[in-house]
């Protein structure tokens, strides 16, 4: 029986968390993925390795069996992981400057900045409040050699030479309007109402200004709000609709999110400096930490009951790479 060890490491996870959505969490997966691996790992042993008949799932004597392998598998790649840090942390080392805006500082900033101790305890990274134009300039300058800030996928800015970009996240866009108006069955029909957009730089600028061009929207005023307390104070004394990220949108009261469809989606990128020498394998591990960084924020908001549902954790490629290819597929009775 040829068992794959990375099966096992799923299976470990599940029984550490509890079940297949906090595995998918912890492992980055979605759930539907862990629920295949473990569909597939109970092929394999032709034995059932979890009881779904009650009100949670729990392993069976088998799965419990071969959770703990799974167990001592991911204890000895963790051994193995650290031992390759302390390597890394004598080559890794010098000080990162990181420009972000005030919104990703106060999610996840300090949880970056004691991941880096941790991991890479010779970097010394600094974090500077930035905007996004600011920030690309000074990046551009070599003032900042790591920088985060919110884009709009459709429309996201072309990289500065000898830049590279990973996803943090992605939320699509959806119209909010305060809950005193009427529900807007169509969106031409907000046309020559207030609005609360954003300058037209920024993400939530280019994706009201691409909405209201298809649908021929108008403002009758068009209130401009960068940071995302100042639009929530809008909101709440009803100034206005709105094309907001969705998962923001969801946590405010005194407005209706409606259904109205709004292309696009809005994505957190990290922007760091590439190239040979220590500040270039520094702002990679900051870039990192960051990654990490922002999926302990939306766990921790998960279990904390701030996001509706459950997180879903997929790969995120950024606009500036080339997508994968799809997979193959094969004619049937062919090799």
């Amino acid at each position: 029986m040829d068992l794959d060890p990375r099966r096992l490491l799923v299976l470990s996870a599940i029984a550490r968390s509890g079940g297949l959505a906090p595995a998918a969490r912890v492992l980055g997966h979605t759930r539907s993925a862990v629920s295949q691996q473990l569909a597939s790992l109970e092929r394999e042993v032709g034995l059932p390795l979890v009881d779904r008949s009650g009100p949670r799932l729990e392993l069976t004597a088998a799965g419990r069996m071969l959770a703990a392998t799974g167990d001592r598998i991911s204890q000895e790649l963790a051994a193995a992981a650290q031992q390759l840090g302390s390597v890394n942390q004598q080559a890794v080392q010098g000080p990162v400057a990181i420009g972000a805006t005030s919104w990703v500082l106060a999610r996840i900033a300090v949880r970056a900045l004691r991941l880096l101790a941790r991991s890479h305890p010779r970097v010394e990274p600094r974090f500077v409040e930035a905007g996004l134009p600011d920030g690309l300039r000074q990046l551009r300058l070599g003032e900042l050699d790591v920088l985060v800030v919110t884009d709009d996928r459709d429309t996201a800015l072309p990289l500065p030479p000898s830049v590279r970009a990973q996803v943090l996240s992605e939320d699509y866009y959806r119209v909010v309007v305060p809950a005193t108006w009427d529900v807007p069955t169509a969106a031409a029909g907000l046309s020559g109402r207030p609005w609360i957009s954003a300058p037209a730089h920024s993400a939530r600028g280019r994706a009201f200004a691409r909405f209201a061009s298809v649908h021929g929207i108008v403002p009758s005023v068009e209130h401009l709000a960068d940071h995302m307390i100042s639009v929530q104070t809008l909101l709440a004394g009803q100034l206005g609709a709105a094309v907001l990220p969705a998962h923001f949108a969801a946590r405010l009261e005194q407005v209706t999110v409606t259904t109205l469809p709004v292309t696009g989606s809005q994505i957190t990128r990290t922007l760091y400096r590439t190239g040979h020498g220590g500040t270039a394998a520094a702002a990679r591990v900051v870039a990192d930490a960051l990654q990490q960084a922002a999926r302990d924020h939306a766990e921790a908001a998960t279990v904390a009951g701030h996001t509706r549902g459950d997180i879903i954790v997929r790969t995120l490629h950024d606009p500036t790479e080339v997508p994968p290819p799809p997979p193959s597929r094969r004619t049937p009775g062919r090799p």
